[in-house]
């Protein structure tokens, strides 16, 4: 098996170098992996003390940021060293304040795990959520380096619990400690013999509450939303746009924060709206603003922030691939909207357990749920308290995995 697996390690790093030839993506993973021994070399020198954290993408990053911010202020001579697999990731994220070193990972072939580790030399290592790189963690194991798993959750009907999972758990066999998100996760690992398994909650939680504490004000916004109650509508895509066009605005305003902000998205979006007066907020002036019923955020970085004007929150992703993060919403205390494609994500779920959150897979259902808040200010207002109370109580987790390592 290890055989295989470093045979599909090589196959990837050939296929995505042919495909870096006709994809951006792609090209960005190849070019930033260029001449890396060189520039690790050079970027960590006279470092010590170093911490890696190890995230695929974005959306881990967000889980780790937590605990390297705490790091960082608890102990402040050691030394944060960020990776990330994908471009998505990385080209962010790559001027992150909060670590000393941003990188892209190497490959996981083992002449590149044994001579990234020889340059960095960590101390400890975190790897966030799903992240699994099998040489890099023997590695690790092999050298005594405390290794661990935070916010990772666990299902039955993943490889590692299949019946030719046996191979895969060697993974989990090298983490000092498996910090989990739920009850669930550790009564699995459990079952298979995993007992260096700890549930401390999922690090967003310590985020979000974060965000909500220390929210950017935007005039423009307070001068768009006026009196009239605000849906926030986040990460669009295309189709939740055509949903979102179909539901008549007589009573709110939407402000939309596509998932896509080229120029060409931003005006297609434009055009569905069009008979709503809409405006583009790097266009937007207080006049302007309180004429329009719909405002299109056209830059990234406000929404964390924006969804604090909101009386309600549309969370875009639920009709492709899964949604966005629905806890930046719910931490400012509102009913939660979102497509059909939810069950991934264990706070949607529970949520919509609570009756904070509901799942739409229609116009119509959308506009049933909006006249249901919308004409029933009581409702709207418990609502939004069970949303906020939810965020709060699952906050700590941070400090669990901190104390603990």
């Amino acid at each position: 098996m290890n055989l295989f697996y470093n045979l599909a390690i090589y196959l990837y790093g050939f296929f995505i170098r042919c495909a870096s030839l006709f994809n951006v993506k792609a090209s960005l993973w190849v070019k930033g992996r260029e001449d890396w021994e060189v520039k690790l070399r050079t970027v960590v020198k006279g470092i010590n003390s170093i911490i890696w954290f190890h995230c695929a993408s974005l959306g881990e990053f967000e889980q780790g940021r937590p605990l390297i911010e705490k790091i960082k202020i608890k102990y402040p001579n050691c030394k944060i060293v960020l990776t990330f697999f994908s471009p998505s990731g990385y080209e962010v994220r790559k001027n992150y304040s909060g670590a000393d070193v941003v990188f892209y990972l190497p490959l996981d072939t083992p002449y590149n795990v044994r001579t990234f580790i020889d340059i960095l030399k960590p101390e400890y290592v975190f790897f966030v959520k799903y992240e699994f790189w099998f040489n890099y963690l023997r590695e690790l194991k092999n050298r005594s380096i405390p290794t661990y798993l935070i916010s990772a959750i666990f299902r039955r009907e993943q490889h590692f619990f299949s019946a030719l999972g046996k191979w895969s758990r060697q993974g989990l066999d090298t983490y000092k400690h498996i910090f989990v998100q739920d009850e669930n996760s550790l009564l699995l690992l459990n079952e298979f013999g995993y007992n260096n398994v700890i549930v401390a909650g999922d690090t967003r939680f310590d985020r979000v509450n974060k965000l909500t504490i220390a929210a950017k004000k935007y005039d423009l916004i307070e001068a768009f939303k006026g009196e009239v109650p605000l849906l926030v509508a986040g990460s669009t895509w295309q189709v939740d746009e055509d949903i979102l066009v179909s539901v008549s605005l007589t009573n709110f305003k939407l402000l939309i924060a596509p998932h896509e902000i080229s120029e060409s998205n931003i005006e297609s979006i434009m055009r569905k709206f069009s008979s709503y007066n809409p405006i583009r907020y790097s266009l937007a002036n207080d006049i302007s603003c309180k004429d329009a019923r719909v405002l299109i955020i056209d830059n990234i970085g406000m929404l964390s922030s924006v969804y604090g004007y909101a009386s309600i929150g549309y969370i875009g992703g639920g009709f492709g691939n899964g949604i966005h993060n629905v806890l930046e919403a719910a931490g400012y205390g509102m009913p939660v909207l979102f497509g059909p494609n939810y069950k991934k994500f264990q706070e949607a779920t529970e949520l919509i357990q609570l009756k904070a959150a509901y799942s739409i897979s229609s116009a119509d259902e959308l506009r049933e749920k909006l006249n249901l808040f919308l004409n029933n200010s009581i409702l709207l207002n418990e609502t939004s308290l069970v949303s906020k109370k939810y965020v709060q109580l699952k906050t700590g987790a941070t400090d669990v995995i901190l104390n603990l390592v």
